[in-house]
């Protein structure tokens, strides 16, 4: 297997990871109405939003493979009641069948681009120096896992998004995913453990994000999720000396 098929498969089962949170939060949740704003999301718009942010991936990979400029996207207002609303108003099983083809939409254009693309971002502007692999994993898997761990903590199954964060460690490890993305699932998990008061676990996974991905320590010292665990000597020491 070749570098650029390991990043490829790599990417894919982190995908397919993040598509199967999805539709297990979908399931879990379909035998009851939750009821939602934008201050709490309910279950099928948390799906609706990760797949509009994975179809605008889509939308930049294709862009990508027909030598154009993919189009800009707005940032999205999470806390916007006309937004969540939108998002609230869908189907549930329109929105579960959209995150379906979405998933296989986004990997299949993947396979598709050509090795220099995906792994050089000098060739795309647009990028901003970020590789488009990186990119790909970001909106495809952190982004998606992430909102979908921050509603099991939000709705007191600390528990469950732990585990949630825990296999998403796991298969990013299992798939000797690059660096920055196991810094990145690392990040996460230790977030869900800041949250749920549980100091040495997110502690110690800070330390193996910041060993993988530099650019976390930074991070590390303005998330907010990271304020309960931020004056731990331990953590002071990844952001720079205590004052």
């Amino acid at each position: 297997m070749t570098e650029t098929q390991a990043l490829r498969t790599a990417i894919v089962g982190l995908l397919r990871c993040a598509a199967m949170e999805d539709e297990l939060l979908l399931v879990s949740t379909s035998d009851r109405d939750w009821p939602g704003s934008a201050e709490r999301w309910a279950p099928v718009p948390t799906v609706a939003h990760n797949t509009e942010f994975k179809r605008q991936q889509v939308i930049r990979l294709e862009a990508v493979l027909h030598h154009q400029m993919p189009p800009g996207f707005t940032e999205i207002d999470h806390r916007c009641e006309r937004t969540y609303r939108a998002y609230a108003e869908m189907s549930p099983s329109v929105v579960a069948e959209d995150s379906r083809r979405t998933t296989n939409d986004l990997v299949d254009a993947l396979l598709l681009v050509p090795d220099a693309d995906l792994s050089d971002p000098a060739r795309h502007e647009w990028l901003r120096g970020r590789p488009l692999w990186l990119q790909t994993i970001v909106r495809g898997f952190w982004h998606p896992t992430g909102h979908v761990g921050d509603w099991y903590a939000a709705n007191d199954m600390a528990e469950r998004g732990i585990a949630l964060r825990r296999d998403a460690v796991a298969t990013a490890e299992y798939l000797h995913a690059p660096d920055p993305a196991r810094g990145m699932a690392w990040f996460s998990l230790a977030c869900t453990y800041a949250a749920a008061d549980t100091t040495d676990g997110a502690v110690e996974a800070l330390e193996h994000a910041a060993a993988l991905n530099e650019d976390l320590r930074a991070r590390i010292a303005t998330e907010p999720d990271l304020e309960t665990v931020r004056q731990d000597r331990r953590v002071a020491a990844l952001i720079g000396p205590i004052p």
